[in-house]
């Protein structure tokens, strides 16, 4: 039997996890944490707080409750894999905007992909300021960017149909994010989010 390639991923899926149905998560090659942060918009300082996660969930979860999560959830955790820094939304969604994911490329490689039960999931590819995939994962038949069929072949790999009538996947969360790892190389699993976080606020406008 063929190892199923979502299994490391499923825990994204449903509303028990960790992260809830509205999150994002996002990988940049090229940019230490600290930069990153900067680049999400939180302030600069010499020396960012850390927290785990649960503390950044907490934090989230106060100011959704005072904004009623129309502002995404007003932080973001980010933390060094390998030659990658990953940034953590919990109710969040801003890093697949095309333009915050642009100017969060700059001088650098990104990838990255949201999930909103109530309103669109993401993924992204750019690189150098230039959207170079992008597609909504219940419809992957529909991409733009630059060159949209950068990924097709592993997209067909994870699942996604690439083509324009094509099926629609029921697990397309998991699948996203095993073609982001594809991207990146790096599989986005709960021991990740084991340790400290460098914490950004992000209830300013994005940088």
């Amino acid at each position: 039997m063929q190892p199923d390639p979502l299994a490391p991923f499923r825990w994204l899926e449903g509303h028990r996890g960790p992260l809830g149905d509205i999150f994002c998560v996002s990988f940049c090659r090229g940019l230490d944490p600290a930069e990153l942060l900067r680049r999400f918009g939180a302030p600069d300082t010499p020396a960012p707080e850390s927290c785990d996660l649960d503390e950044l969930l907490s934090r989230v979860g106060e100011f959704v409750a005072e904004t009623r999560g129309g502002d995404g959830g007003g932080h973001v955790g980010v933390v060094r894999v390998g030659d990658w820094s990953m940034a953590v939304e919990p109710w969040g969604w801003r890093a697949t905007l095309s333009d915050v994911a642009t100017a969060l490329s700059a001088g650098a490689e990104f990838v990255a992909v949201s999930r909103h039960d109530y309103a669109e999931d993401g993924f992204v590819h750019a690189v150098d300021g230039e959207l170079v995939t992008a597609f909504a994962p219940y419809t992957p038949g529909r991409r733009h960017g630059s060159a949209p069929d950068r990924w097709i072949a592993a997209m067909a790999e994870v699942g996604l149909d690439p083509r324009p009538d094509g099926q629609r996947h029921d697990h397309r969360i998991a699948a996203a994010f095993a073609l982001a790892a594809k991207a990146t190389g790096v599989a986005f699993t709960p021991e990740v989010l084991a340790g400290p976080l460098l914490v950004g606020d992000l209830r300013g406008p994005a940088a």
